[in-house]
């Protein structure tokens, strides 16, 4: 087993940053076959796959949350630590903080068009950091 971690900037509000490349770079060097697992720690992202382009990531992924687990609506979450991000926490916990992926000869077994992403649903810019574990 072999674990690497990284760290990921984002802008908050359902910013989703494409982890591809830097994952991508690390499997390179690690070489193999195997399963890698992704997980960000903090219970407002999440992890996981979809084609990263500008409909999908900027807007389509943005309202489906926003239907399904509303900003504005009333969190207990929010009432008991006097905050504004309920829905953020409920957000990451329907997503998922991992994902698991297979790779070959240190390359993801990902579809043409799909991407690992981080999805940060916190209210406000966010350092998140990833731990990755391999399996090879």
């Amino acid at each position: 087993m072999k674990r690497f971690t990284f760290e990921v900037y984002t802008e908050g509000n359902s910013d989703v940053q494409n982890l591809s490349p830097q994952v991508a770079k690390h499997l390179r060097k690690i070489g193999g076959d195997g399963i890698l697992h992704l997980f960000v720690v903090g219970s407002t992202a999440a992890i996981t796959t979809l084609e990263y382009e500008p409909g999908l990531v900027k807007h389509d992924l943005a309202a489906l949350m926003q239907k399904l687990i509303p900003d504005d609506a009333t969190y207990q979450h929010e009432q008991t630590w006097n905050d504004d991000n309920g829905h953020s926490h409920l957000r990451s916990a329907l997503l998922g903080p991992g994902v698991t992926i297979p790779f070959t000869d240190g390359k993801l077994l990902t579809g043409e068009y799909q991407q690992v992403v981080l999805v940060d649903f916190d209210t406000r810019p966010r350092k998140r950091v990833v731990i990755a574990t391999v399996l090879n």
